[in-house]
């Protein structure tokens, strides 16, 4: 069997910047707890490991203290509910993504004044939730490009297309062509999708292609994660999402003369090698 791993696998910027500051915070915590509204990133492995170490993932910011630390997840937070934190003398450390930071800026800067935000995501999202937030004249959230057809676009309204950072950029860069082809829109499209994500897919497609069998390794609840796993879909070869190595079955994967692995940005190296190790154990390498 041969195995072709991603050069792109892993943590990317933005994670890295979170997961730091977190640690940063409880080197220098005296004892004091420390809170995070919502998992930092979407790794329940991550997790598990930070709430040994006593961080607490507050469900809601009612639950964080007045006056306690609290780390603002790398997905960003809504808008009023940071507002509210500070007022209630939260002590804030801002782990947001720099790329998700951007995309709030461009949407509160170009949403406005009347003009609509089209939103490609996933609307329960964490991320979505905070890009909402920036929007002071409205948005319509959409997560296929069905959905966008059965929204009623209007010539005499202004618009604002963006999307979530770790959506698929193919879909997007076509939802953008045809509104542009319509020629009657004002329409503004603000390019929110991250580098790390393009590179990320761009790579699983190219590996895709020359492999039997993609396994994308990575959080369930992760987005860019699933994502992964879809365009190797769309290429029409097999794909399998899996957490950890304990959830592959060695008799199905021998089946395969060739498997590409790749894994989510909130996936630590770690777990990636152990997936790779038990896929070189099968060769008995």
């Amino acid at each position: 069997m041969n195995v072709v791993l991603a050069e792109t696998a892993g943590f990317c910027m933005g994670v890295h910047m979170a997961l730091n500051k977190l640690d940063s915070l409880l080197a220098e915590r005296a004892g004091e707890p420390i809170y995070i509204l919502g998992p930092i990133i979407h790794n329940p492995q991550v997790l598990e490991e930070y709430a040994r170490k006593g961080v607490i993932t507050a469900a809601s910011p009612d639950d964080i203290p007045a006056g306690a630390k609290a780390v603002i997840r790398a997905h960003g937070v809504p808008r009023p509910v940071e507002v509210r934190l500070r007022e209630r003398g939260v002590k804030l450390l801002d782990a947001t993504c720099p790329k998700v930071k951007r995309a709030q800026t461009l949407i509160g800067k170009h949403a406005t004044d009347g003009r609509l935000l089209l939103l490609y995501g996933e609307e329960t999202h964490p991320e979505v939730k905070g890009l909402l937030s920036y929007a002071a004249s409205g948005a319509y959230v959409f997560e296929t490009p069905e959905a966008l057809e059965t929204f009623p676009i209007e010539p005499r309204t202004a618009y604002c297309l963006a999307a979530q950072t770790t959506q698929d950029k193919v879909v997007f860069e076509a939802l953008a062509t045809k509104l542009r082809n319509r020629g009657d829109l004002d329409l503004v499209v603000l390019k929110t999708i991250c580098d790390a994500t393009r590179d990320r897919q761009d790579e699983a497609v190219r590996i895709a292609r020359e492999v039997e069998l993609l396994i994308v390794v990575g959080g369930k609840e992760s987005g860019n994660t699933r994502r992964l796993a879809r365009v190797a879909l769309d290429q029409g070869t097999p794909s399998i999402h899996v957490e950890t190595e304990d959830e592959l079955d060695a008799e199905v994967l021998k089946q395969h003369k060739t498997i590409g692995l790749t894994a989510g940005a909130s996936t630590p190296k770690r777990i990636i090698d152990d997936v790779h190790q038990f896929l070189k154990s099968l060769n008995g390498d």
